[in-house]
């Protein structure tokens, strides 16, 4: 598939085998805040139901849950969270989108532009990458691969594309049918591990020095405030 990043799975694995990363739960309470605005009831607001979900998937407790819930909601005494999408060139003239959840912008920004330019890339202005991107949903599935029968019940459920490996299997869907065709995909009876928005490259590019960019997706990932990067590689 078009877009396709082996580096986000990656780091999904390990997440699921490292869910006390020492970033993980801040990043996953940060998601959670964010979507809460729109609604404390993950049954009347799909956005969070689905943060929600994500860090049940990854063995986050209760408590840290509903405190990221009131503290979106306002019902807690922490500064709000502000969501903000930033575009970048990585090595190679690589295209990167980068969701930052934060406090804090001006920390943000700055430790932004420091990885960028430790690892050879550069911060981008307002549209200079977003063009190459188009936003979907993403449902990942509690399976490592299918037959042909559940593909075609996928289809019937409303995906746009079924992408396996050895990791697991992610079906893409339209941003305005992620609600339904998860639904429809539970209905059918599959498990799914996760869901969300994501921005899926129109094109993709083979970097001939792939390391490099890798330690910067990696550099990135280790910084608190950074939410989810997506790029334009097949690495």
């Amino acid at each position: 598939m078009s877009g396709h990043s082996k580096w986000a799975t990656t780091k999904r694995a390990k997440e699921a085998k490292d869910a006390k990363r020492s970033n993980l739960f801040t990043k996953l309470s940060k998601n959670i805040s964010v979507a809460a605005r729109d609604g404390a009831d993950p049954e009347a607001n799909f956005k969070l139901r689905m943060a929600i979900d994500k860090a049940k998937a990854l063995s986050m407790p209760r408590e840290n849950i509903e405190r990221a819930v009131n503290r979106g909601s306002g019902q807690g005494d922490e500064s709000q969270i502000e969501s903000i999408i930033y575009e970048a060139y990585g090595p190679e003239g690589a295209a990167l989108i980068i969701e930052v959840l934060t406090d804090n912008k001006n920390r943000s920004v700055s430790n932004l532009k420091h990885a960028l330019s430790k690892h050879n890339g550069s911060l981008g202005s307002s549209g200079s990458v977003m063009w190459m991107f188009d936003p979907k949903g993403e449902i990942i599935l509690d399976k490592l691969s299918l037959n042909d029968e559940e593909e075609m019940r996928l289809i019937e459920a409303g995906a746009e594309d079924i992408v396996s490996d050895e990791e697991e299997v992610r079906v893409i869907t339209s941003i305005e049918d992620l609600q339904k065709t998860k639904d429809s995909i539970q209905a059918a009876g599959f498990e799914i591990k996760s869901s969300e928005m994501i921005y899926l490259a129109r094109d993709k590019m083979s970097p001939k020095e792939p390391d490099k960019l890798i330690n910067l997706l990696d550099a990135l990932d280790d910084d608190d405030d950074i939410n989810n990067i997506y790029t334009n590689t097949d690495i």
